[in-house]
């Protein structure tokens, strides 16, 4: 953050314009600077499906979200639940690999 410009005889006016801009240019990055730290998580999970490689991974994500919503709405269903997904968990993975690329030659 640079200081703004004065001339040698600046007014009270002039001095009073650059202290509301220094304050409104302190204000907007504090408000960077908090929406960076609240965006954070958000950020970490996309990094994380990216370095997954999973096609589709905030539509599974939602899909994984949703089941789960519905399994523990159940009572006593949420043990069955993850029996059945950790049963299905191979299967899946095998399904979302990617198959191999053969490059040319």
């Amino acid at each position: 953050m640079s200081l703004p410009e004065l001339p040698r005889k600046a007014t009270r006016r002039d001095m009073r314009k650059a202290l509301i801009r220094l304050r409104l240019e302190m204000q907007r990055q504090e408000l960077r600077h908090e929406t960076l730290l609240l965006t954070q998580p958000i950020r970490q999970a996309r990094d994380f499906t990216r370095q997954l490689d999973i096609p589709h991974a905030p539509l599974w994500g939602m899909a994984a979200v949703a089941v789960l919503g519905f399994l523990v709405a159940r009572k006593g269903s949420l043990r069955r639940g993850l029996r059945l997904g950790s049963a299905l968990y191979p299967l899946l993975q095998a399904l979302l690999k990617n198959p191999p690329r053969s490059g040319p030659g």
